[in-house]
C-alpha cells in the first residue's frame, strides 16, 4: 500500500473515531473494504433514478448533490467538500432510485465503500454500531434541523458567512451559482451579499 493510500485511509478512520471509538480489528474490515477513486470535474457519480450501491468518503475536492425539476431547473441539495460524506441515504437504505445527481466540481480523490458489505460490518460489530447510530444522529438529525432551522431563522447573509466559517476558501472553488442554490438564493442576491461584506472589511 503506497503512502497517500495509508494518509487517505488513515483520514477516514479519524472520520470515523470521531463519532465513536473503533477498535484495530473493525477498521481492518473497514479499510478491506475501502477503495480509492479519483474523478474528474464533472464526472457523475450517482445519476437521478439509478439506484445507489457506494458511499463516498472525500479526500480532496468537491461535490453536488442537485435536483432537477420537471421543466429542467437546477436545484443543489447539497455540497460535499473534504470530510464529508457523499451518497443518497434514502437510496442506500431502500434500494430505490436516487431522486438526484451526484457530480464532482473539482477533480476529486474519494474513498468508496460498498453500502451492502459496509452494513454488513456495522450489522456484525458493535463499535461500528455505536460509530453509525452517532454519525446518524449527527448529519441527520441534528445538523439537518440546524440547517432547516436556519433557512426559516436566519438571513441569507448569517447562513452564507456559515459557510464560510466551515468553508473558508469554497467561494475560490465553486461557482456561485452553486453556493447561492445551496443556500436557497439567487446568484444576484448572493453578489450582493458578498459586495457588502467586502465593504464592512
Amino acid at each position: 500500500m503506497s503512502i497517500n493510500q495509508n494518509k487517505y485511509l488513515n483520514n477516514l478512520k479519524i472520520k470515523f473515531e470521531s463519532y465513536a471509538p473503533i477498535s484495530e480489528s473493525s477498521w481492518h474490515l473497514i479499510a478491506g473494504i475501502a477503495e480509492i477513486q479519483s474523478i474528474k470535474k464533472g464526472d457523475i457519480l450517482l445519476q437521478n433514478g439509478q439506484i445507489a450501491k457506494e458511499i463516498y468518503f472525500i479526500i480532496k475536492g468537491a461535490l453536488r448533490a442537485y435536483i432537477t425539476d420537471a421543466a429542467g431547473n437546477l436545484y443543489n441539495k447539497n455540497i460535499f467538500l473534504e470530510g464529508d460524506f457523499a451518497g443518497s441515504k434514502a437510496s442506500l437504505l431502500q434500494q430505490t432510485a436516487s431522486h438526484f445527481t451526484i457530480e464532482a466540481l473539482e477533480d476529486s480523490t474519494l474513498i468508496q465503500l460498498n453500502y451492502k458489505k459496509y452494513r454488513a460490518l456495522i450489522d456484525q460489530n458493535d463499535d461500528l454500531k455505536n460509530y453509525y447510530i452517532a454519525y446518524l444522529e449527527k448529519n441527520w438529525v441534528i445538523e439537518k434541523e440546524q440547517r432547516e432551522i436556519a433557512l426559516v431563522m436566519q438571513n441569507a447573509t448569517e447562513r452564507y458567512l456559515q459557510l464560510l466559517s466551515k468553508h473558508q476558501d469554497i467561494a475560490d472553488r465553486i461557482p456561485l451559482l452553486h453556493i447561492a442554490s445551496h443556500l436557497g438564493i439567487t446568484p444576484t442576491q448572493l453578489s450582493r451579499i458578498r459586495k457588502n461584506l467586502e465593504k464592512d472589511l
